[in-house]
């Protein structure tokens, strides 16, 4: 006869400092006070449960921005995660200050493949080997340099280069913890749904890996993916849902027996309230409140960014601020640095930066059209998690043939982009950083043409004075890029 034990483990990713619940369909949604209530409930109906966070607590709010994480960690620290992985967005502030938010945690927080390039000394704990009920629960943390392009802002910082690697790794810790009898393992990844499959494929059996719990892709599931054997989930994002995965383990073959697993709503219909938590939030908001709310302009309209991997009205509408406020020919805007669904029609100081928390500087760099045309098939190509996507500016305007690759046709101000033409190209720094992962061009190559200028140390600050210039500001209806 099997001897079975319930493992209960709940989970979030990509949390981005969602604290504060909405009403939704005139239901309160959200907000880490519900998910708190319902951690909490979970814990006292069950025995044997584990709350884990896969990565990216960090940035997406104003309370966060304000306090650079701080705020967050102690959020988190009342929430109580059994453990914590990091994401790619932990590494926004600066890795001294990671390490310095990592003494305020009160959880574990692991990743196995952060080093220092000097002495590959690991930057956390590789793992955690959590017990309950007598089993043994071996967590593994994953990031790997795909995901973390941050870190080559410095160079003192590593990161294992791929899912090959990662797998490695996993092999490495799995082997040397075999005779601790581990009842089971999860792998707590933050490199993206479409890696996570690849990574699961290359596992060997043997290691015993269980499950893969995923962040960075935001992916919205109604049932796990399995490969190889290995159920793997995300929860979307932010703090609207939780995954809970109710799973026998057979404790003689350390592996799943059966198991079933949930998105769970969290919303004032199945969550309590911690009212203890709601406290602390309050008071970060009530702060931040004092300081930011106040109306800078009203749009025509609310204009929205649903999903960042498509041409948006909100993605037009910055892009083309930048276009106008810093003179540039065309603006190329990451997709990614606007972290909220919808701005407007009333527009306070809060929810810009709350839509747009990066206040980064902004380059002017000179590309041939050539280059232009290398660019705009590096961001459309098929790569899944990873392809880094970008909102243009009005003038520029692309014709693309998704299930060939092509490109069919690329224009400025309604002339065809030829190969020798010159374009001022406005990029964020993060961007330049990593222009040629992302764009498949050099700075070697944009150097030789004119050296990168900086036209704008913070770009929040473009959007403010831009915005407070104007009433009911229209997007323009032209499409620019269209997808054959």
């Amino acid at each position: 006869m099997k001897n079975l034990k319930k493992l209960t483990i709940l989970h979030s990713n990509d949390m981005h400092g969602d604290f504060l619940a909405e009403k939704v369909d005139d239901k309160l949604t959200g907000g880490v006070s519900m998910l708190s209530g319902y951690v909490n409930q979970v814990r006292h109906e069950e025995e044997n449960v584990l709350y884990a966070i896969s990565g990216d607590m960090f940035r997406g709010s104003v309370i966060d921005s304000e306090y650079r994480g701080i705020s967050t960690i102690e959020i988190m620290n009342l929430l109580s995660p059994d453990v914590v992985t990091l994401g790619n967005h932990e590494v926004d502030y600066g890795v001294a200050h990671l390490l310095f938010i990592e003494k305020c945690a009160r959880f574990p927080i692991i990743n196995a493949n952060m080093y220092l390039t000097n002495n590959q000394v690991r930057l956390f704990r590789s793992h955690i080997i959590k017990e309950v009920d007598g089993m043994k629960v071996l967590f593994i943390g994953i990031l790997t340099k795909e995901v973390l392009s941050q870190t080559k802002q410095d160079t003192l910082l590593g990161s294992l280069l791929d899912v090959h690697e990662a797998a490695d790794e996993v092999e490495k810790i799995c082997n040397a913890y075999q005779t601790e009898d581990i009842d089971f393992t999860v792998l707590l990844t933050h490199i993206g749904f479409e890696a996570d499959k690849k990574l699961a494929a290359l596992l060997d059996p043997n290691w015993g890996v269980d499950i893969i719990i995923g962040g960075h892709s935001h992916t919205l599931l109604e049932k796990p993916e399995v490969v190889a054997g290995i159920p793997i989930v995300q929860a979307a994002m932010g703090t609207d849902q939780v995954g809970r995965f109710d799973i026998m383990v057979d404790t003689d073959n350390n592996c799943i027996d059966s198991y079933t697993w949930n998105l769970i709503p969290i919303d004032e219909d199945h969550c309590p309230r911690d009212i203890e938590l709601e406290k602390v939030i309050q008071k970060y908001k009530d702060q931040t409140d004092s300081k930011y709310c106040r109306v800078v302009t009203r749009f025509a309209d609310r204009y929205t960014h649903p999903a960042r991997n498509q041409e948006t009205l909100l993605g037009k509408l910055l892009a083309d601020a930048f276009k106008d406020v810093l003179g540039v020919d065309i603006m190329f805007l990451g997709s990614g640095s606007i972290r909220d669904e919808e701005l407007g029609p009333i527009v306070q100081y809060r929810d810009l930066l709350q839509v747009f928390p990066y206040n980064d500087e902004i380059y002017r760099i000179c590309v041939t059209g050539e280059q232009l045309r290398r660019m705009v098939k590096r961001i459309l190509r098929n790569e899944g998690d990873h392809a880094e996507y970008y909102q243009f500016s009005r003038g520029f305007r692309i014709e693309f043939n998704q299930k060939e690759q092509e490109l069919i046709s690329l224009s400025f101000n309604g002339y065809e982009v030829r190969d020798n033409d010159q374009y001022k190209l406005g990029l964020q720094s993060f961007h330049l950083k990593n222009i040629q992962d992302f764009l498949d061009v050099s700075l070697e190559e944009v150097t030789a043409i004119k050296r990168p200028k900086i036209i704008s140390t913070k770009s929040t600050d473009v959007l403010e004075e831009y915005f407070s210039q104007y009433e009911l500001i229209r997007v323009s209806n032209e499409q620019r890029l269209i997808l054959r």
